[in-house]
C-alpha cells in the first residue's frame, strides 16, 4: 500500500481533513495529508450497499470505533472485504471522526451453463469451477474457472479445448453466467520413444510405465492422456526397474514430449543411462545401539552375496531390521545401508548399520488430492499417528500399502519441517483413479452348454475403502447370483469382515429342479505383510421341487436318495491361509502365491467332513529381454468324512478350472448304469500341476496387449466313499468306474489380450492321457474389465 511508505507524524485525527481511497486494485492514495498513526474514530459509516447488510461490512473491518488504528489496519480491512467476494469495489475514507466504508457489490450469478460440451457433463464440469448459482461474481475466480475447464479437458486427452465465458444481465441486478466450450479433437501420443536402452528392449520398458501410446481402442483406457505429472512418475516405475534389477547406477536423462500441433499429436521421449550390472558382494550388520545384537539380525537378511543386486530387497530387509529393533524397545533407531562398490568386480557389498537415530515426532499427517477417497482410508494403511516417533521406514510402508490399494494413480509422502526442531509433518499427496470392474465370462460345456457371467466390482466403494461384488450369471438351464461385501477395517482395526450371499437355479435335470441358496460369513487379518489368513462359516441350503418318480431319473442312485429326501443342508466352519510375495496382480512376472484351506462341516446338519484343499504357482522371468514368463503351479485336495460314508455332494470334483481340456467335473470317478455314463461319482483325494510360458505375440506391437500362451496340465481325482447301499435304488445296480490313481493330462495354448475391457483369455487344449469315460473341453474363454 503506497500510503503505508508515507506515514507523517504528529498529526492528530481532529486535523484529519483528507480522506484515504483503496480502489478495487487494493491501492491507497493520499488526497493531502496521510493518516496518522493512532487515529481515533467515533462510527462507521458503510456506503453503496444494497444486498448485503451493513453489519457484514462492518465485520470484515479490523477498525471499530473507540479504538486507535492506522495504515495497516485499513489495508488490513480492505483485503477482508474482497475476500468475501462480495464486492467489486472498496473505498475507505476519513470524514472527521467517521470513517466512511463504500462498497460496489459484485453481481450475483443468477444461473451458470456450459454450452458445447458432450465429452465432459455438466455435472462433471460444476466440480471444477468455483462460480456458483446465488453466489457473487468474481472477476477472478471467473478466470480460475475457466483455466480449471481447461485443465479438466486436458485430462482427458483434449489439451486444444477452448473455453470463453458470457454474461448475460437478468432482473434484480443478477447475470446468468455461460461457459462457452470448444472440445477440440483428442490430443494423441503417436510414439513412446526410449533412447539409450540396451539390457531391455522399448516394448518391455513400455510395459512398465502408464503412458501409452495411443491404439484403436485407446479411447476407452484413457492411457494414452498425457500428462506432465504422469511422465514423472513413470521416471520413478523407471528407477524402480531398474534398481531392482541390478543396474545400481541407472538413471533417466530426461523425458519430455513434443506436440506436432498439425496432427494434434505427442512425440514421448525419454533418454535413459543403464549403467553396468551389479551383484551382491558381502552382507554384515552392525550396531551402535547398547542392547541390540547384531548377530541376532543377521536372520533378516533378504539380500544374498552373489545374488543380482536389488533396492527392493535392500528395503525390505531393512524393515525387517527396524521392525525387530522397535520391538526391543529402540523406536527410535535407525538402519541405514552402506555400500561399497567394486566397479572391477561389478559386486555392491552392503553393511546395515543400526545406530541410534534422529529423535523426531509426527506432529500432524496432511493428506491432499484425494478428491474421492476419504481421509480416514488413507491414514489407517499407516502404523504411525500424530505423536508417535517419526520413522521412515514405516513411512515407506505406508507408501507401499497405498500403492497396493490400486486407489490411486499416483502416491507422493514428503516432509516438512514442524513447529519445534524434533517435529515433523507428513504430506500425502494422493490423485485417485477408476476403481470399479465390470466383468464378463462365458463358456461351453457337453452338458450346460454355453454359459454367462456378468458382475459388477467396485473395490472402494463410496470412497470408504469398501469392496462390493454383485455377480449374474447362467446358462440354458441355469441362473445364478451372488453379492459380495467386505469391510477391510473392521471396528477400526485390520481385520477384514464380509459376507457372501448366493442362489443358483438349476432347471436342467430330468425330473426335477434344483435350488441351492446360503450365505458365507468371513473374517481375516494380515499375520505379516506377506500371509494372510481368514477364518469363516458357511450355511448351504439345497431343495429340490417338481420332484416325480425317484426312479425315473437317469442320475446316481445316490444323488435320487438325496432328491427324495427334498433338501440337503451343509453348515461349515473354515479358515485359509494365503501367502504372496507376487510383484504384479494383473500380471506376475516374479513371485510365489500360495493358500491353504481347510473346512470343518457337521454342526448337526446333513453333511459330516473335514475338507483339506491347497495350491501353490510360483512364477519367474525367463527372459527379461524377451518378456517371457514361465508359472510352475501344484495343488492337492482331500476330504475325510467324520459320520459314516460322504454324500456325493461331498467329494471333490475336478475339471476345467484345474485341467484344461476337460469339461466341468470331467475327471475321476463315474457312475454307469450298464454302459451308459450317468455322472461323476467325485473322488475324496487330487493332485494337480501346471507348466506354462507366455509372452508377447511375436509379429506384433507389444502396444495391443497380446501375449501367447503355452501350457500343460496334469491332473488326478479317486478314492469315491459313497456308501454301496447308494449304488442301488428302485432296482437298478450301478457301477463305480475309476476309483484308481489313474492320471489326466493336456498340452494346449492360448491368448491373453489385455483389453480396454480387461484381460481377455482365450484357450484351446487337447487331452493326450484321458479315460474313455471323460468328459472333454476343449476349448475355453473368459474375461474382465475395469471402469
Amino acid at each position: 500500500m503506497k500510503a503505508g511508505s508515507n506515514l507523517l507524524n504528529a498529526v492528530s485525527a481532529i486535523a484529519l481533513t483528507a480522506g484515504i481511497v483503496v480502489t478495487g486494485a487494493g491501492v491507497a492514495t493520499l488526497a493531502a495529508v496521510t493518516i496518522a498513526e493512532a487515529a481515533v474514530i467515533s462510527r462507521v459509516e458503510v456506503r453503496g450497499n444494497s444486498r448485503v447488510e451493513a453489519s457484514t461490512v462492518r465485520g470484515n473491518l479490523t477498525i471499530s470505533p473507540g479504538t486507535s488504528f492506522n495504515n495497516n489496519d485499513i489495508d488490513e480491512s480492505v483485503k477482508r472485504l474482497f475476500a468475501t467476494g462480495l464486492f467489486s469495489d472498496v473505498q475507505i475514507s476519513v470524514s472527521g471522526s467517521t470513517l466512511i466504508v463504500t462498497v460496489a457489490e459484485n453481481q450475483i450469478i443468477n444461473q451458470v451453463v456450459f454450452n458445447g460440451n458432450k465429452k465432459l457433463k455438466d455435472a462433471d464440469l460444476k466440480n471444477v469451477v468455483q462460480s456458483r448459482q446465488l453466489g457473487a461474481y468474481n472477476d477472478l475466480i471467473l478466470q480460475a474457472d475457466v483455466q480449471a475447464i481447461k485443465d479438466a479437458y486436458s485430462a482427458i486427452g483434449r489439451s486444444d479445448a477452448v473455453v470463453t465465458t458470457r454474461l448475460v444481465p437478468v432482473d434484480g441486478g443478477r447475470v446468468n453466467l455461460a461457459f462457452e466450450i470448444n472440445e477440440g479433437d483428442r490430443t494423441k501420443i503417436s510414439t513412446v520413444n526410449f533412447v539409450g536402452n540396451q539390457a531391455f528392449g522399448d516394448g518391455r520398458l513400455a510395459d512398465v510405465i502408464t503412458t501409452k501410446r495411443s491404439g484403436m481402442l485407446s479411447f476407452l483406457t484413457r492411457k494414452d492422456v498425457y500428462d506432465e505429472d504422469k511422465l514423472r512418475a513413470d521416471e520413478e516405475l523407471l528407477r524402480r526397474f531398474y534398481y531392482n534389477r541390478g543396474y545400481a547406477d541407472f538413471r533417466v536423462i530426461s523425458s519430455f514430449a513434443e506436440l506436432d500441433e498439425t496432427n494434434n499429436e505427442y512425440v514421448v521421449t525419454i533418454t535413459v543411462e543403464e549403467g553396468e550390472r551389479y551383484v551382491f558382494g558381502d552382507i554384515s550388520v552392525e550396531s551402535t545401539v547398547p542392547g541390540v545384537d547384531s548377530e541376532s539380525l543377521k536372520g533378516l537378511i533378504e539380500t544374498r552375496s552373489g545374488s543380482v543386486y536389488s533396492a527392493e530387497d535392500v528395503e525390505n530387509t531393512i524393515l525387517a531390521i527396524s521392525d525387530r529393533v522397535a520391538t526391543q524397545g529402540y523406536p527410535f533407531a535407525q538402519v541405514t545401508p552402506r555400500g561399497d562398490r567394486d566397479f572391477n568386480n561389478r559386486t555392491i557389498s552392503v553393511i546395515y548399520l543400526v545406530d541410534e537415530g534422529t529423535r523426531a515426532y509426527v506432529e500432524r499427517i496432511e493428506i491432499r488430492g484425494n478428491t474421492r477417497t476419504r481421509d480416514y482410508v488413507i491414514r489407517r494403511e499407516f502404523d504411525l499417528s500424530e505423536g508417535d516417533a517419526f520413522n521412515q521406514v514405516l513411512v515407506r510402508r505406508a507408501k507401499k500399502r497405498l500403492e497396493d490399494l490400486k486407489f490411486f494413480s499416483s502416491v507422493d509422502i514428503s516432509t516438512q519441517p514442524g513447529s519445534q526442531p524434533d517435529r515433523v509433518v507428513l504430506i500425502v499427496d494422493v490423485k485417485d483413479q477408476s476403481t470399479g470392474e465390470f466383468g464378463v465370462g462365458g463358456g461351453y460345456s457337453n452338458s450346460d452348454g454355453f454359459t454367462a457371467t456378468v458382475d459388477i466390482t467396485e473395490r472402494n466403494f463410496l470412497g470408504r475403502g469398501q469392496y462390493i461384488r454383485a455377480s449374474v450369471g447362467g446358462g440354458e438351464d441355469t441362473r445364478e447370483y451372488s453379492l459380495s461385501f467386505t469391510e477391510p477395517y473392521f471396528l477400526g482395526y485390520r481385520l477384514a469382515a464380509g459376507f457372501d450371499v448366493f442362489r443358483k437355479t438349476d432347471s436342467g435335470y430330468n425330473g426335477f429342479e434344483e435350488e441351492t441358496q446360503g450365505i458365507n460369513l468371513r473374517i481375516g487379518a494380515p499375520i505379516t505383510e506377506d500371509l494372510y489368513v481368514q477364518t469363516g462359516f458357511k450355511f448351504t441350503q439345497t431343495s429340490y421341487s417338481g420332484v416325480s418318480t425317484v426312479a425315473s431319473f437317469p442320475e446316481l442312485n445316490s444323488v435320487n436318495r438325496t432328491i427324495a429326501n427334498g433338501s440337503h443342508d451343509i453348515a461349515a466352519l473354515s479358515y485359509t491361509l494365503a501367502y504372496s510375495t507376487l510383484d504384479d496382480r494383473t500380471l506376475p512376472r516374479e513371485g510365489i502365491s500360495a493358500r491353504l484351506m481347510q473346512e470343518y462341516a457337521g454342526l448337526g446338519f446333513d453333511s459330516e467332513y473335514i475338507k483339506t484343499t491347497a495350491k501353490a504357482s510360483y512364477f519367474h522371468m525367463l527372459s527379461e529381454s524377451a518378456d517371457l514368463i514361465g508359472q510352475v503351479s501344484a495343488g492337492a485336495g482331500n476330504v475325510v468324512s467324520t459320520g459314516g460314508n460322504l454324500r456325493v455332494f461331498d467329494h471333490l470334483f475336478v475339471g476345467q478350472e484345474t485341467i484344461r481340456g476337460f469339461d466341468t467335473r470331467g475327471i475321476g470317478p463315474r457312475v454307469f448304469n450298464g454302459t451308459t455314463n450317468v455322472g461323476s461319482a467325485g473322488g475324496t483325494t487330487y493332485f494337480n500341476g501346471s507348466v506354462e510360458v507366455s509372452a508377447p505375440m511375436p509379429m506384433l506391437s507389444r502396444d495391443l496387449g497380446l501375449r501367447f500362451n503355452v501350457f500343460a496340465d496334469a491332473a488326478t481325482l479317486y478314492g469315491n466313499d459313497i456308501a454301496a447301499a447308494d449304488f442301488t435304488n428302485a432296482g437298478v445296480t450301478q457301477t463305480l468306474v475309476g476309483n484308481s490313481m489313474d492320471w489326466r493330462a493336456s498340452v494346449g495354448v492360448g491368448i491373453t489380450w489385455a483389453s480396454p475391457f480387461g484381460p481377455l483369455r482365450v484357450y484351446y487344449a487337447e487331452p493326450v492321457v484321458k479315460q474313455s469315460y471323460d468328459q472333454i473341453k476343449k476349448f475355453g474363454f473368459g474375461a474382465s474389465t475395469r471402469f
